[in-house]
């Protein structure tokens, strides 16, 4: 039996209108929120009139939409193609998200150039995500973007009912340009909207431009500019060459003046330079000539921002020319420093292992045993004795969640994960949805603290059969998920399994960082009943 409204099986109940009717070329679309009355939970649900044959295109995106997980796309939960037999209309149903549309945040006017990266950034790596499956999204509008709890950005609708990947990468460009500037550029009888970060005006540009050469390549190199953030000032981070991406510092700079200089030319009535005419150089102008490796990369790697400043050409001319000197003078005090401090630690690790080494040999040749060994002939001293395989005690833990919206993961259970007792374990909190945190994050683990810094030959975890982790190792317990280097990794069988390291390694800090759960009542959850770091020897 269906609904008489909307010619939906009952299970869905229409609560609310989200948006005005979507006319396409195969229908006519509307968007709902709306009640499962299955699961006792929020839908939103699309309507596609009609069914049959004209909805069938539309129905196969949202499956294989129904594929991805990521936090930024709504999940596709159901989808149906109809026939005019049994259902007028074809329908798609998609995870509710909660939160405020981009729209109404944008009411109250722009976002600050912080946040204005990571809403669109966030939203662009789940676009990347689905064109790496061969899914254009569409739909990228302020009224489908919701700025969800957390910090998190989710997009509603999803896929569109129609999309390329060209669209996408000029509507996630229109996005940030409205973010940044409460307008559209697009916007009839309107001036285009001036964006005062130069990397940014450039990045828009590049994301509605359809020249080759000058066109962003990919949504994922969009996400990649943006968490490239430019630092203030004269100083230049090291960005990642992206292939097509990439560009010398100085060429990005002349483009861009001759950006300006077109301007001002057409606000004086005089004609535009055409792109094949000559360009003149003064000396200031020419490409920058190579210097030692450490700054050639530094000039490669030069931001938008630095490129950008906005300073007079003489003003930056001179303040290159300044850097260019103190990093002469630095590297004329610094090489002899360098090369003295390489002399003395040369000299100390020799001292401390060649020849204590060589001590050692002494030792034994002559039968006396050392001062620092007991009565049963053991050392005393320390980790240095301890046997290769040997469980190594764990001073505290604490839970590791960068991604969590900051509801506790269970933190008092943490100690019942290394108390030597399997019987007893911390578990995550149990997700709906999916094995995978419910699409909401991409993990949770637990920090432990050995003490000092030990050498490790790997850890055994006794957790959920099932689940899967990560051992990743790191210097300090407060960094973020990638300071924290994998040294393994695995699905549990529900035993002591031994995770161990291709070589050994030196540290203080082991993180076990769970990536996927196990079906569990009414959700996923997954258990860690004991971890034991072992010694290297």
């Amino acid at each position: 039996m269906t609904s008489t409204t909307t010619g939906l099986p009952d299970r869905y109940r229409p609560i609310d209108q989200l948006a005005p009717d979507e006319p396409t070329a195969t229908g006519v679309i509307r968007s709902w929120r709306a009640r499962d009355r299955v699961l006792n939970r929020d839908v939103a649900l699309r309507v596609h009139t009609p069914g049959g044959p004209a909805a069938r295109e539309w129905i196969a995106r949202a499956l294989t939409a129904g594929g991805l997980a990521t936090p930024a796309l709504s999940m596709v939960y159901d989808a149906a193609e109809g026939t005019p037999d049994d259902s007028p209309a074809a329908y798609v149903v998609n995870e509710w998200i909660e939160g405020q549309s981009l729209a109404d945040r944008l009411a109250s006017g722009p976002l600050p150039e912080r946040e204005a990266r990571t809403v669109v950034r966030r939203l662009a790596e789940g676009v990347a995500e689905a064109h790496r499956v061969g899914l254009a999204v569409g739909g990228l509008t302020p009224e489908h973007v919701v700025l969800r709890p957390g910090g998190l950005v989710g997009l509603l609708a999803v896929p569109a009912a129609e999309g390329t990947v060209p669209g996408d990468i000029a509507a996630l460009g229109a996005l940030l340009e409205l973010c940044l500037t409460g307008r559209r550029g697009d916007e009839p009888g309107s001036e285009p909207p001036h964006i005062v970060q130069p990397d940014l005006a450039a990045l828009v540009r590049r994301a509605r431009s359809t020249e080759p050469g000058t066109a962003l390549s990919s949504v994922a190199a969009m996400a990649a500019l943006l968490g490239d953030r430019p630092r203030t000032g004269h100083t230049a981070p090291q960005l990642a060459v992206r292939g097509d991406e990439s560009e010398s510092g100085w060429l990005r700079k002349l483009r861009d003046r001759r950006d300006a200089e077109d301007a001002a030319a057409a606000a004086a009535g005089r004609p535009l330079r055409r792109d094949d005419d000559a360009v003149p150089l003064s000396r200031d102008s020419y490409p920058p000539v190579p210097r030692v490796t450490a700054e050639r990369d530094e000039e490669d790697d030069l931001d938008w921002g630095s490129a950008f400043a906005g300073e007079d050409d003489d003003e930056v001319v001179e303040d290159d020319t300044r850097a260019a000197s103190w990093r002469r003078r630095l590297v004329v005090v610094g090489l002899p420093l360098l090369a003295l401090v390489m002399v003395v630690a040369a000299g100390w690790w020799l001292g401390t292992n060649v020849i204590s080494a060589a001590s050692s040999v002494d030792d034994v040749q002559g039968s006396t045993p050392s001062a620092s060994a007991g009565a049963g002939g053991e050392d005393e001293g320390g980790d240095e004795g301890t046997a290769a395989g040997t469980p190594l005690q764990i001073s505290t833990a604490e839970v590791f969640d960068p991604f969590g919206d900051g509801e506790p993961e269970n933190d008092q259970d943490v100690p019942q994960s290394y108390d030597g007792d399997p019987a007893t374990s911390w578990p995550t909190l149990t997700y709906r949805g999916s094995a995978e945190f419910g699409n909401l994050k991409p993990g949770v683990g637990v920090v432990y603290d050995l003490g000092s810094e030990q050498s490790l030959s790997g850890v055994t975890v006794t957790g959920s059969e099932g689940a899967t982790v990560e051992v990743r190792t790191g210097d300090s317990a407060d960094g973020d998920l990638d300071s924290y280097a994998v040294g393994a990794q695995g699905d549990l069988t529900g035993g002591a399994d031994e995770l161990s390291f291709e070589s050994p390694v030196t540290t203080r800090y082991v993180l076990v960082w769970v990536t996927g759960l196990v079906p569990t009542d009414g959700g996923f959850q997954a258990d860690l009943a004991e971890v034991s770091p072992l010694a290297a020897g």
